[in-house]
């Protein structure tokens, strides 16, 4: 098993620093190869995702990621932003399926923002469509405008775009994901998300989706616009099972219901191509606000390297090691800043470092 260990900026190196530590206690036989990306790469090479980094990642049968991106990059040349990185590793590697899971935990119940009665048992999926949309379609830039409202003036444009055979795949990767969350006790839903009453890309996609449904008839299929979906997912979260949306609308909802489990430094990510390669990341940022403090939560991350191991690697059982862990260490009350809300008796704050040391003595604890 190869990993390519992609860090990139900002608490990237931290967090990954802990979940590399995890998966050594597995004591699995892998190789882990590290390599710059990002703003680093940047100023290493002069490139967010250098050749030997993009040979190395396709080369690997995973990807374990941090995250790219510093406020002082922001002038640069839109090609050698730090977030490009990202977006290319996608387009490379065909990564067009992003499982984003929202789970929250009972132990951090309190942690979110909504009641409990509403947040409590919470177990949702969002699949984000990666490789489509307005992030990748052409044509795209800057001009002077010759029509429309102000002629004349500059203008910028982006175009989304979504061919059928782009919703075709992402839909069966839904409904695939729905019939596995039906047979271990999930609804059987799939609730697909557009703008069908406004854009024309929209009403292909649920077109598509309504067709992909009909071979699946153990599974519900329901629309949703997506402005009532961002408000549904705050007013009643747990009548979702599996979301299905397009690029840039899932990158919307998908950190939004982050939040519903109580710290977005709680929600891992998994972006899969046809063969189960995958980039596994934390739906966070590079927060350089807080880089090098130690108080970045690493459980994203490693939650991720579970995913890591179950979709990409066949190490189902490892997954479970690691996510038993996890719960085990929020169950003696460890938490990091994002997650200690108001403290309380039995609850102390640790540090990344010390967060993952406590994951890695979970991990280990049943073999003594």
């Amino acid at each position: 098993m190869k990993i390519a260990v992609l860090a990139g900026d900002g608490i990237g190196t931290e967090i990954v620093a802990e979940a590399v530590k995890v998966l050594k206690a597995l004591d699995l036989k892998m190789e882990m190869e590290s390599a710059l990306v990002g703003g680093v790469a940047y100023d290493a090479f002069g490139h967010p995702l250098p050749p030997a980094t993009l040979a190395l990642a396709k080369a690997s049968d995973a990807i374990l990621f941090g995250a790219v991106g510093d406020w002082k990059y922001d002038k640069l040349e839109r090609q050698f932003r730090p977030e490009q990185a990202i977006l290319g590793l996608r387009k490379e590697l065909g990564l067009f399926a992003n499982f984003r899971p929202a789970i929250c935990y009972e132990e951090l119940v309190d942690a979110s923002s909504l009641k409990p009665e509403i947040i409590a048992g919470l177990d949702i999926l969002i699949i984000r469509e990666l490789t489509g949309d307005i992030y990748f379609g052409q044509p795209r830039g800057r001009r002077i405008a010759t029509d429309g409202h102000f002629p004349g003036s500059e203008e910028a444009f982006d175009t989304m775009r979504y061919s059928r055979p782009e919703i075709e795949r992402i839909a069966h990767v839904a409904f695939d994901a729905a019939l596995k969350r039906k047979a271990s006790g999930g609804a059987g839903r799939v609730t697909s998300v557009d703008k069908n009453n406004v854009l024309e890309t929209s009403q292909l996609w649920k077109d598509v989706m309504v067709e992909i449904g009909q071979q699946y008839p153990d599974i519900l299929l329901d629309h949703m616009l997506v402005d009532n979906a961002a408000m549904q997912l705050v007013k009643e979260p747990k009548k979702f099972d599996v979301v299905v949306t397009g690029n840039m609308f899932g990158d919307i909802l998908s950190d939004e219901a982050s939040m519903l489990t109580g710290s977005i430094g709680m929600l891992p990510s998994a972006s899969l191509n046809s063969s189960n390669q995958g980039l596994y990341e934390p739906s966070h940022g590079s927060a350089p606000d807080i880089a090098g403090k130690g108080i970045a939560n690493p459980l994203a991350t490693i939650l991720s390297a579970a995913m890591m191991l179950r979709f990409s690697l066949g190490q189902a059982d490892a997954a479970l090691r690691i996510e038993a862990a996890v719960k085990a260490v929020l169950a003696k009350g460890l938490r990091t800043a994002d997650i200690y809300g108001k403290g309380g008796a039995g609850i102390t704050k640790v540090s990344t470092l010390e967060m993952g040391n406590a994951v890695v003595a979970a991990l280990i604890a049943p073999a003594k």
